[in-house]
């Protein structure tokens, strides 16, 4: 597995063309040991640890566009971007303009602005089951909410969800799957009461004869899904799995929701719902919808939304919901979204990209799939295609490691995570796609264990 002393060749280009040594950089290692003496882990999120490649993560302190820049002046072409928000890329200067502009008017007031009203407006044009809309600050929080509104909508308490599929960090969520095909969950995370999960239901992504076996022995609320799964790395729905969840849904009287946290505005201008045809009762969304700020929103059917407090009985509430300069950054980001040609460009990008490494693989004798459903995609370094968690986990994570380190080396930085996406956006271009590959190619040389 690499690590910071790995011999790469060129390093990684600094902001002003030199060349920067292997591994983090002093700056980025003493600010690890800084934060490590006040946050546990050294981080407020625990993959940005790197400790699933080893190794210490490179602190950033700059980007525009399709880059990054680290606290020791390397300049990376960066297609981590934030885990998704950053479609335009960084600092786009729209929504940079747009965040300052809100700024000087204030940046919360605890009380209902125009924005707020305008963001919702636009999520249900784009949106066609979202008739109705509640935003909040995470998506952790859309996602909790949604469940809460689910089980007072059927008076049910179970829920379904796939092996795999991450909808934030609440405790009925933090699960894993039990010893069966078809088990309820165990407790994910130490303080996760197993009463709590006892309720939530795991099957296999892409397995609806698991699903229609879990919806009849366990009437549920809802069935959650990621209907691209992004939090394993990409793994697409199989045809007529999303079609067929819709129907089991109805015939069992459970609400389907899909977290689109992660595809919402990215896969489609309206969602994965829009690319794959299926209109579910409730949509959870963050990241892109609030343009780089902290953000989350869930709605759907007008007749579910109205259960919500203060017209029902459903309490969700949040200091920040529909803070300004969150509305700004997302109304921004989704007015650049619907410039002619935008998800066209994303996709051509993102199948270069894909097609590249691919055949950078296959030059250094090294197995590689790479998933991809638009602009999202992920390299798993393994024979053939993934269709659920189980094969996620049959891929090579050491050699995604060694690559990991060789690339960011390289001055292109990935996701810390075999199981993670890469994203692309509107700033990368065929240069940023040429560097990359040109990275690759002995990169997938150190992914092999070779120089």
């Amino acid at each position: 597995m690499g690590g910071e002393g790995m011999e790469t060749g060129e390093g990684a280009r600094t902001a002003q063309g030199g060349v920067g040594t292997a591994g983090p950089g002093p700056a980025s290692l003493a600010l690890m040991e800084r934060a490590q003496r006040r946050i546990p882990g050294g981080v407020n999120s625990p993959v940005r640890a790197a400790r699933a490649v080893g190794g210490r993560p490179r602190f950033l302190r700059s980007g525009r566009g399709a880059y990054a820049v680290d606290a020791d002046g390397r300049e990376y072409v960066d297609w981590a971007m934030s885990y998704g928000p950053l479609i335009l890329g960084h600092a786009h200067p729209a929504v940079v303009a747009a965040v300052t502009e809100a700024a000087r008017h204030g940046t919360t007031f605890g009380a209902p602005t125009e924005a707020e009203v305008r963001l919702a407006e636009t999520i249900c044009e784009r949106v066609p089951s979202v008739e109705r809309v509640r935003l909040t600050s995470s998506g952790t929080e859309a996602t909790m909410s949604a469940l809460r509104l689910a089980r007072a909508f059927t008076g049910r308490d179970d829920v379904i969800k796939f092996a795999g599929g991450y909808h934030g960090h609440a405790d009925a969520f933090l699960v894993e799957a039990g010893s069966g095909v078809l088990s309820t969950g165990i407790p994910g995370s130490a303080g996760v009461p197993e009463d709590t999960v006892r309720h939530t239901v795991v099957v296999p992504y892409n397995d609806l004869a698991a699903v229609e076996e879990a919806l009849r022995q366990r009437p549920a609320a809802a069935v959650f899904v990621e209907p691209v799964a992004g939090n394993m790395g990409v793994v697409a729905p199989l045809p007529g799995f999303l079609p067929g969840l819709r129907a089991l849904c109805d015939r069992y009287g459970a609400l389907l929701v899909f977290d689109e946290v992660i595809t919402g505005f990215r896969v489609a201008r309206g969602g994965a719902q829009e690319r794959y045809g299926v209109r579910p009762d409730l949509t959870t969304m963050g990241k892109i919808v609030g343009g780089g700020m902290p953000v989350g929103a869930f709605g759907g059917r007008a007749d579910i939304l109205s259960l919500l407090a203060p017209e029902g009985t459903v309490f969700q509430a949040g200091t920040l919901s529909g803070n300004p300069l969150a509305m700004a950054a997302g109304l921004a980001t989704l007015g650049e979204l619907d410039r002619p040609g935008t998800y066209e460009g994303l996709e051509r990008t993102a199948a270069a990209l894909a097609q590249g490494l691919e055949e950078a693989a296959r030059e250094a004798g090294v197995a590689l799939y790479v998933a991809r459903v638009g602009s999202m995609l992920t390299p798993f370094f393994r024979a053939g295609s993934v269709t659920n968690l189980d094969d996620v986990r049959a891929s090579d994570t050491a050699a995604y490691a060694r690559f990991y380190h060789a690339m960011a080396d390289r001055g292109v930085l990935l996701p810390p995570s075999p199981f993670e996406c890469l994203f692309v956006s509107t700033a990368h271009g065929d240069e940023e796609v040429e560097r990359t590959l040109e990275a690759a190619r002995p990169a997938m040389r150190a992914a092999a264990g070779g120089a």
